[in-house]
């Protein structure tokens, strides 16, 4: 391991910390220490870390603002690569929006919706990245990615990249094709909007923040909706229905405002979450016959 940080420092990849806090970098401030943590400055230089860490042969997992995970206490014994400020470029041309993966897609609502490009405004309130919103087809009232991506720029397990349209991509509720068949991370992507009013399009932006901030937790950490729905099913009103909201195991309490949503609500552990995770799927297996699957992608 020190090979491979010395290597990665002599290369001037970007931001490298060893035994960084994970916890500081997910929504739900859960997680223990990476042995190494790097944010690349650039696509090059991202393509040439993953390249020194596949060569050395290590472990090594590629998040993005941590807004849809959750970290063992354990931490990591091996490279976490954020996708962050290195990776945040910007460029309008006409409709079309190229965007670097770790720009926050809530901040990309806004600035194009001032624009007047309209397409967006459903992404208002979601506090991920673009890169990660692509990956898994992040929606929410009535739309999601698969609606204005054109193409994204994708990266491979084994190093190879390349540009795959919105066919390419195979997306259905919550999922693409990198979670399937082709594993791959989102580089950037090249978005499709539309002409609007820019009046309009803050109103409905506004409408949507608005909405989440009524209905949804963001008062504690969280990271997001656990489970997936169980079209036509929603998994937080099952929830709701068995009288679990503010139910709390350890630290670990299911919202009062949404059943779908686990906080963190006293200095809870992953194992908390993951043991009232295990119980709200027993308990709506055992009412409704209805396995709940987690949206929440698990780093342990």
């Amino acid at each position: 391991m020190n090979v491979l940080l010395q290597t990665l420092i002599e290369n001037n990849v970007g931001i490298i910390k060893e035994e960084e806090i994970l916890a500081n970098h997910t929504t739900m401030k859960i997680g223990g220490p990476a042995k190494i943590f790097i944010e690349p400055n650039g696509i090059s230089n991202l393509l040439k870390t993953i390249e020194i860490i596949k060569g050395a042969n290590v472990p090594f997992r590629v998040i993005g603002r941590g807004s849809n995970l959750l970290v063992s206490d354990k931490g990591f014994d091996g490279v976490i690569v954020k996708l962050g400020k290195g990776m945040d470029h910007f460029e309008i041309n006409g409709t079309e929006v190229l965007v670097g993966s770790g720009y926050s897609i809530v901040t990309l609502a806004t600035v194009v919706g001032k624009k007047g490009l309209s397409g967006l405004e459903f992404a208002a309130g979601i506090p991920g990245s673009i890169g990660g919103a692509v990956y898994m087809n992040a929606g929410a009232h009535g739309s999601d990615m698969s609606k204005i991506l054109k193409k994204a720029h994708v990266l491979f397990l084994n190093g190879d990249t390349k540009w795959l349209t919105v066919e390419e991509m195979q997306y259905s509720y919550r999922t693409s094709v990198l979670q399937k068949d082709q594993p791959g991370v989102v580089l950037e992507c090249l978005l499709q909007l539309s002409e609007g009013n820019p009046d309009s399009i803050s109103e409905v932006i506004q409408a949507n923040k608005n909405y989440r901030k009524n209905t949804q937790p963001y008062n504690f950490p969280c990271a997001g909706s656990i489970f997936r729905n169980p079209l036509p099913q929603y998994a937080g009103k099952l929830v709701e229905e068995l009288g679990l909201k503010g139910f709390t195991i350890g630290g670990a309490k299911v919202s009062d405002l949404h059943g779908n949503f686990i906080v963190n609500a006293n200095k809870a552990t992953a194992q908390d979450v993951l043991d009232l995770i295990s119980y709200i799927q027993r308990q709506v297996k055992e009412k409704y016959g209805i396995d709940l699957h987690t949206e929440v992608e698990m780093l342990f």
